[in-house]
């Protein structure tokens, strides 16, 4: 729908999202931006973070992971599971290193790479989330690296991610990022 405050979707489609498809949604994987449209709520702590996940919980989908969320310059996950409609879920954060430049798709593949590991591991949400940043991650850095051997100033334009060239970063990450469950 958007990100950093701009829509690339137009306004009026917000609603028929809120309203049509978090609804049968069984999984949501918004950017903090998205999470705010979708569930009313303004994100500026962790706090507030949990809340919108529950907000979007009581909206219909089991599980949301909001991808990115920037908290005072710190980059955060946050996921929740709702196993039952009469539990709270169970929640935990990922802490994730910002990198110094902005790539072009990373949100699309974080949500292919959390929809490919909850696959995997349909009942474990935290380990999904830690492949998927592990996976993307390792692929963010080669991408990275591999503008800054070229002599390319990362930070000029957006850097079209390397693919191909991390099948194997996709297909077996090394577990790098570790899930902290909320208590």
């Amino acid at each position: 729908m958007g990100d950093d405050g701009k829509l690339y979707v137009p306004q009026e489609l917000i609603s028929i999202y809120r309203e049509k498809v978090v609804p049968v949604a069984s999984m949501l994987t918004p950017n903090q931006f998205e999470a705010e449209l979708l569930s009313g709520l303004r994100i500026t702590s962790e706090a507030d973070g949990r809340e919108a996940c529950k907000s979007l919980h009581a909206a219909g989908p089991s599980k949301v992971v909001i991808t990115s969320i920037n908290i005072e310059g710190n980059l955060l996950l946050i996921g929740s599971h709702k196993k039952d409609k009469d539990n709270s879920p169970e929640q935990f954060k990922i802490a994730i290193p910002k990198i110094p430049a902005y790539f072009t798709g990373t949100g699309d593949l974080m949500a292919a790479l959390l929809l490919g590991w909850s696959n995997k591991y349909p009942n474990n949400l935290d380990r999904a989330a830690e492949l998927a940043v592990s996976s993307l991650q390792a692929l963010l850095q080669r991408t990275l690296n591999d503008y800054l051997s070229a002599g390319f100033n990362p930070q000029s334009s957006s850097l079209e991610i390397r693919l191909i060239q991390s099948q194997d970063d996709i297909r077996n990450p090394q577990l790098k990022f570790k899930a902290e469950k909320y208590n």
